[in-house]
């Protein structure tokens, strides 16, 4: 008995110090755990008492560990949608996901109303190409329901060996039945940038996600297209269906386009969780108009470029306002190797405006439409207004070869020295932004010369 007694003091010791960790500074600030009040360790000594009534009394017998991580993770979960305890495996996997590479389906999911709900699919992956939608919920993964799931655990069951496959169930809103889709597992790819010439000095970058290298990319990308003999006249960033990712690439990125002028602003409950981030002047200049494209699935990181480029008048926004993901989470890592990912302040853009369940509200309102020699149909999105405990304040097929190149005839597009390729084909007939962002920086220059 002595023995138990023993044993359930320490773990309430253990638990009074994880309480502690959850006030102190995330980023590397570990001095001056704060002491919990009396009420909390009131309520720490019911939990003792429980753990200890189930591990006496239930039908079965437990393990302590699994109980006291199961309610950890019911604490974070009932914060907010993106905090969250994560075990060993679960943290490993999220350091992989920025620094590394994995083999997947290709997908960026949340939980919403305890629904694994895609929140967009990554350009060019397995998913992407298979139809997956953002806002689709994931019901089963090989047949087995996913409520019952931690979110990490339904990601370790869509990830797996190349070449071998998953099968998605799917519920999508605006049909009754629900829509299997066999996906075949691949190596995620880690280039997040993609640029072309859509037409002789009109570039395209195209960023899908920030990751460790992102910002350098993106320089790469420019110094290609300027490489022309004339100078660019115009630039379309697209960052639609981009989920976010690291705030320093950002933050970097941001800074390639502005030479003055604060990027973003971070403030937090802490006076150590709040900081500001400025532009620097840069001896390589982009002084090209831009036109930046958003839309629903445009979140974390994608809004904070976009708010500073749009607050500085630096790019015209295009599109639908953003997904208002307007939090900052930094991961702990925990001395069993698990890692308690934490929010710990909100995004502000130059001119102060939250970003938190609101978004960026384009300059240029552009509903996203796939263009197939029809109306189309619009693009299905959730935002973080939707999910639960936010922070407060099917396509058609594509047209012929043929028609696309009567089309790109039309409108005089032509690469110089090469023909146009079937990426640059697909964003100029049938992807209505785009063909708007152009036009507009194609007017721009008209009325440029006509001012002079």
């Amino acid at each position: 008995m002595t023995k138990l007694v023993r044993r359930h003091k320490a773990i309430l010791g253990v638990l009074l110090f994880l309480s502690a960790v959850l006030w102190v500074g995330i980023s590397g600030f570990h001095q001056g755990l704060l002491a919990g009040t009396d009420k909390t360790y009131e309520e720490l000594k019911v939990f003792s008492d429980v753990l200890d009534i189930i591990e006496k009394n239930y039908v079965d017998p437990v393990d302590s560990k699994n109980l006291i991580r199961g309610a950890i993770r019911g604490m974070i979960s009932s914060i907010d949608p993106h905090s969250a305890f994560l075990l060993p495996e679960a943290y490993k996997d999220l350091q992989i996901e920025t620094t590394g590479h994995f083999s997947g389906i290709g997908i960026v999911i949340t939980m919403q109303d305890k629904i694994i709900t895609v929140i967009s699919p990554i350009e060019g992956t397995p998913a992407y190409k298979a139809g997956i939608k953002a806002g689709d919920q994931i019901i089963k993964v090989d047949g087995e329901e996913t409520k019952t799931l931690m979110l990490w655990e339904a990601v370790k069951k869509m990830r797996g060996k190349k070449g071998t496959s998953v099968v998605i169930t799917i519920r999508r809103k605006g049909l009754s039945e629900l829509i299997d889709f066999t996906i075949v597992r691949d190596i995620i790819p880690l280039e997040s940038v993609r640029s072309h010439l859509l037409k002789p000095d009109y570039g395209y970058i195209r960023i899908t996600n920030f990751r460790e290298n992102t910002a350098d990319d993106v320089k790469r990308a420019l110094r290609k297209l300027e490489a022309g003999k004339t100078p660019l006249k115009g630039l379309i960033l697209d960052l639609r269906d981009n989920p976010g990712g690291l705030l320093d690439q950002a933050i970097k990125v941001a800074d390639i386009f502005l030479d003055k002028g604060r990027i973003v602003s971070i403030k937090g409950r802490l006076k150590t969780h709040s900081k500001g981030y400025a532009a620097h002047r840069d001896k390589d200049k982009h002084p090209h108009p831009m036109v930046l494209l958003i839309n629903e699935g445009s979140a974390s990181a994608s809004e904070i470029v976009a708010g500073a480029l749009q607050d500085h008048g630096r790019a015209l926004v295009l599109g639908t306002t953003s997904f208002g993901k307007g939090s900052v989470q930094t991961v702990e890592p925990l001395r069993d190797g698990s890692g308690l990912k934490l929010t710990i302040a909100r995004y502000y853009t130059p001119k102060g405006e939250a970003i938190q369940a609101r978004g960026i509200v384009p300059d240029v309102l552009v509903e996203e439409r796939y263009v197939s020699g029809s109306e189309g149909k619009k693009h299905p999105h959730m935002k973080e207004k939707d999910l639960k405990n936010h922070i407060l304040p099917e396509p058609k097929k594509g047209l012929s070869d043929e028609m696309k190149e009567k089309i790109l005839e039309i409108r005089g597009v032509k690469v110089p020295g090469e023909k146009a390729s079937d990426e640059v084909k697909r964003l100029l007939t049938e992807d209505n932004q785009v063909r708007r962002a152009l036009d507009i920086l194609t007017s721009w220059q008209i009325f440029s010369k006509m001012s002079h």
